[in-house]
């Protein structure tokens, strides 16, 4: 029901970093330990467009296995950052300008490991029309909506368990995950990186992000918080078992998670397909609101 994010395999070798201005503008450089603030500074004056990078920074630092990739600062004239990214297996960007999402694009160019562009409609077609190669396709492109939810729905009933998954959950989630995953790229990361993808769905769940309502070892309901920062949590992965939909249990669940998240951040988002009608409606019912449109660029595997 929601994008899954974070389920290919990890990155190449690490980059390059480039340094010499173009105009007043930099190059994008590479971001290293002691910058993190400067970064975060720059993502937070837009919080919920930036949760992702925001969450990855707090979580992760710089530190590039666990981020799938390296983050970059483009700097204007006097030094400041005027833009940062992350280009990795998914390139994520945040912009001041024009000029500074295509440098972006340029850099991300010269990166084998990229796979999935994603961002604003109109940032994104800057992006590709900086970033594609000549005769280059997509594999896939899709049109999501992000949704925002910042005040508690009505309480309903409330599920006695749902809890955190345990490691012992492990076999399950992944199981649906990698299934989501599929579903919205066409790539099941169970076959294409079982290893990496299990390591990274393990991390995720001894952090306490991976919610579940299991009952006699049945998966009814799961849900990943994929990012969390103080003014904004960024939820993926929504799924309610078939043979459990249209009895309530989605909303049951979703409005009693989002009530305690909601107690230590300002605001909920996730993304929906754009052509879902029926996601539109539940996550309506589940006290979402249209943000903002957005685009994800799949990229085929580079032979």
């Amino acid at each position: 029901m929601s994008r899954t994010l974070n389920s290919a395999p990890s990155p190449s070798p690490h980059p390059r970093a480039h340094t010499s201005p173009v105009g007043g503008l930099s190059s994008p450089q590479l971001l290293s330990h002691g910058q993190e603030g400067e970064a975060l500074n720059f993502l937070d004056s837009r919080p919920v467009q930036n949760v992702i990078m925001s969450s990855l920074i707090r979580d992760n630092g710089f530190e590039r296995k666990l981020n799938r990739g390296d983050f970059y600062a483009c700097r204007d004239a006097r030094g400041e950052v005027c833009g940062v990214a992350l280009i990795g297996h998914h390139v994520l960007f945040a912009a001041q300008c024009v000029e500074t999402i295509e440098a972006f694009a340029r850099e991300a160019r010269e990166r084998e490991d990229a796979r999935v562009i994603l961002g604003e409609r109109e940032s994104v077609g800057h992006f590709w029309s900086g970033f594609a190669r000549a005769g280059e396709t997509p594999l896939l492109v899709k049109r999501e909506l992000l949704l925002e939810q910042t005040w508690p729905v009505a309480v309903r009933e409330s599920v006695p368990h749902l809890r955190p998954a345990t490691l012992d959950d492990l076999s399950p989630v992944a199981t649906v995950h990698a299934q989501m995953a599929f579903e919205e790229s066409l790539i099941n990361p169970l076959e294409v990186d079982p290893e990496g993808f299990l390591a990274r769905l393990s991390r995720r769940i001894e952090a306490g992000r991976v919610w579940v309502w299991i009952e006699d070892g049945r998966l009814i309901f799961k849900t990943d918080v994929f990012s969390d920062t103080p003014q904004v949590i960024y939820l993926e992965g929504v799924y309610v078992n078939s043979d459990d939909r249209g009895k309530g249990y989605g909303l049951r669940c979703l409005s009693q998670l989002s009530r305690e998240l909601l107690l230590r951040a300002q605001s909920l988002c996730l993304f929906v397909d754009e052509q879902n009608e029926a996601a539109h409606a539940f996550y309506r019912r589940a006290g979402y609101k249209l943000h903002s449109h957005y685009d994800s660029i799949y990229l085929p595997p580079q032979i």
